[in-house]
């Protein structure tokens, strides 16, 4: 009975500390349908977009992303069910790559034990794998601004600290996320300056850059290969890697150099 006195004042606490930063307005708790250009290596390569919204008993985020380029095909649409700290509740995804469907639904399960279960439905086969449940969890695909933006608001909440990544790929995996804080850099969001806060964000063998903006609303993400997603109206100030180049100057004659000046052969 004690420990459960207990459990019930910690999880009051951090639903207090949840609900402080949120009228102190460090977390983005509600975000218009934002929209990202995807690239790689400074062309573009699609799009992205993002919307969270209140829910009865927490917040639901919707994203999706679609990329299309030579050998990669690659589109996706998510529903996720938060509770009123970003926890999952549940997650439906679906998607293809290169024309090869996927659905990848993950719930929280509490028997046999408190799980999350990942089911993936991809090349006629369903899968089912049980993983060990942390409660400040994403569920991570590619190149997903829902996921990154539960990501910085989890992140606000409890310091970087104990935040892992469901990993929806294959038979499924989970993942723990290292996060290290950068120093502060300027941009401007349709054409205002801006503060913007600088993670670098590593699981496995991969490595995210995110830059979000005073309220952690998710502004820019840098991924392996060459790919970046960039919040419209948004600018990095310097860049620290170029979105897509922006349409070439008309063409004009090239100048005339006088013959005074020409350059002279050496003898």
């Amino acid at each position: 009975m004690c420990v459960h006195n207990k459990m019930i004042r910690v999880g009051r606490a951090m639903l207090m500390l949840t609900v402080g930063m949120i009228a102190a307005g460090l977390i983005a708790t509600q975000l218009e349908a934002q929209n990202y250009q995807l690239s790689q290596n400074g062309k573009s390569v699609g799009q992205a977009f993002v919307a969270l919204k209140k829910a009865t008993n927490g917040f639901t985020s919707t994203s999706g992303a679609k990329v299309d380029m030579p050998g990669l095909k690659y589109n996706f649409s998510e529903t996720a069910l938060l509770d009123g700290n970003y926890q999952i509740t549940k997650v439906d995804l679906n998607g293809a790559t290169n024309g090869i469907p996927a659905t990848v639904n993950t719930t929280q399960r509490l028997q046999p034990a408190h799980q999350f279960l990942m089911k993936i439905t991809a090349n006629g086969k369903v899968t089912d794998t049980p993983l060990v449940f942390h409660q400040q969890s994403i569920l991570l695909p590619d190149y997903d601004p829902g996921a990154l933006q539960v990501l910085l608001n989890l992140g606000a909440a409890h310091n970087n600290a104990n935040i892992w990544a469901l990993i929806p790929k294959y038979e499924g995996w989970i993942s723990p996320l290292r996060i290290a804080t950068n120093a502060d850099m300027q941009g401007t969001l349709d054409g205002k300056p801006v503060t913007v806060h600088h993670l670098t964000v590593t699981y496995d063998s991969a490595k995210t850059e995110i830059f979000s903006g005073p309220t952690n609303e998710l502004l820019q993400a840098e991924f392996d290969r060459g790919f970046a997603m960039v919040r419209n109206g948004f600018k990095l100030t310097p860049p620290a890697r170029p979105g897509a180049p922006p349409p070439a100057p008309p063409a004009t004659a090239p100048a005339t150099t006088p013959p005074a000046q020409a350059p002279q052969s050496q003898q």
